[in-house]
């Protein structure tokens, strides 16, 4: 039996096929470990800039500090915190202050300091700079583009995510981006994908969705009644994950799916 449901071989011929070929008329992607990482980690940048305004903090204590806040204000405040009004900036905003606050630092600093600390990060990060591309991901989506599979960005990325995806020249390769905040649903959540869904006007049968995170991506995506890929890497792949659908590298996607 093929891997893909409703796109089987015919009898006699499974053996001739060493991978079976997915057709699609929609491949979504995440972005963030996905298609772009961080060229550094996020307490080496938070420490260099504030030390670029006098203030030392080693980067392991701002990388812990910084993952703690975020945790409990993704807790507080979901996606942006879009039901209390808040918004992406805001967000941000108030995240390294908390940041800053963990590693304490923010009684000491003056408040309109911090203030342009947090502005300076939350430009920083819709910055070609900040990022780079995963090993693979920019040979990949040629070669999708040119084979003519319309592809699309779906990530929990907030509502900068085209600007970034322009900013790291990657825009131009989907016809259109979905980001969790303007979407009001974040990844785990299979709605995101089901208005992905919706956009496109393609059958969930017809489409599929490469992510890096087994909950948000893969899992999330299948609930939504789409064939999924997992970027699991050489690791230790998650149980029940056929090995079909998972990928070492990105440079591997191109010979499993075609244009339906």
């Amino acid at each position: 039996m093929s891997e893909w449901p409703g796109q089987q071989p015919k009898e006699g011929t499974l053996h001739l096929l060493p991978k079976a070929m997915l057709l699609l008329r929609l491949l979504t992607w995440d972005v963030k470990d996905t298609l772009l990482q961080l060229r550094l980690p996020v307490g080496e940048c938070y420490s260099a800039a504030a030390r670029s305004w006098g203030l030392e903090v080693s980067p392991r204590a701002m990388e812990a500090a910084f993952h703690q806040a975020h945790r409990e204000r993704s807790q507080r405040f979901p996606n942006y915190g879009r039901a209390q009004g808040m918004g992406c900036e805001e967000w941000w905003l108030g995240l390294v202050h908390d940041t800053f606050r963990r590693c304490g630092l923010a009684q000491e600093v003056d408040a309109g300091l911090l203030g342009t600390l947090a502005e300076q990060l939350y430009r920083d990060y819709s910055r070609a700079e900040s990022w780079e591309p995963l090993p693979g991901a920019l040979e990949t989506l040629r070669q999708l583009q040119e084979a003519g599979l319309p592809m699309a960005a779906v990530s929990n990325f907030d509502r900068r995510l085209a600007e970034l995806l322009h900013n790291c020249g990657l825009r131009g390769h989907f016809s259109w981006v979905l980001n969790a905040e303007e979407a009001g649903f974040a990844k785990p959540d299979p709605r995101i994908f089901l208005e992905a869904l919706r956009l496109s006007g393609a059958d969930p049968g017809l489409a599929a969705h490469v992510g890096d995170d087994y909950e948000h991506d893969y899992r999330a995506a299948r609930q939504a009644g789409m064939h999924a890929f997992l970027l699991a890497g050489t690791g230790t792949p998650p149980a029940g994950v056929p090995r079909g659908h998972l990928l070492e590298s990105l440079s591997q996607l191109p010979s499993r799916i075609g244009r339906a």
